[in-house]
């Protein structure tokens, strides 16, 4: 079904999410645009949508971050997780969300449509925001945290 009918429905659907680090093993977070239809103006991972009907979960993420942030990062999967989330204008976020992790230490080109900011972060000073100001954050991004915390102190820990 398309996306907005699963968001309407609450029917759950595949996501992904792509976690990218530098060299630093800062995290890249972008927020998104404030035209988005749904968690406007939020901050997120690097990037997240969902793959269209009969396209690959890979090829739809390698899509995705071309696409909003100008990039061609290499990535590789790491979990999945299943979530359900209540938004705003009465929409649903229940997917199936795959989690890609990858490493990128060029510029970017963000798609304005898309993302409104982007930054680099550590990860105690992501601990630190999503204890004090969760609300700032993505429903996704809050519910696989714990688990992208626990890849960063096993991958990527500099």
């Amino acid at each position: 079904m398309e996306k907005m009918e699963a968001h309407r429905s609450g029917t759950l659907h595949r996501a992904f999410s792509i976690f990218l680090f530098n060299a630093e093993g800062h995290m890249l977070l972008q927020q998104r645009a404030m035209d988005k239809y749904h968690s406007p103006g939020l901050w997120t991972n690097a990037c997240c949508s969902h793959p269209l009907p009969g396209e690959l979960v890979g090829a739809a993420a390698q899509r995705r971050v071309q696409e909003e942030l100008g990039i061609s990062p290499s990535f590789e999967p790491g979990f999945q997780f299943t979530y359900r989330a209540e938004l705003a204008n009465e929409l649903v976020e229940h997917e199936f969300d795959h989690v890609f992790f990858g490493r990128w230490d060029g510029g970017l080109k963000p798609a304005p449509a898309e993302v409104m900011n982007t930054r680099w972060i550590s990860i105690d000073e992501m601990q630190s925001e999503v204890a004090n100001a969760p609300e700032r954050f993505t429903a996704w991004l809050l519910v696989c945290w714990p688990q992208v915390l626990a890849h960063w102190a096993k991958n990527v820990l500099p």
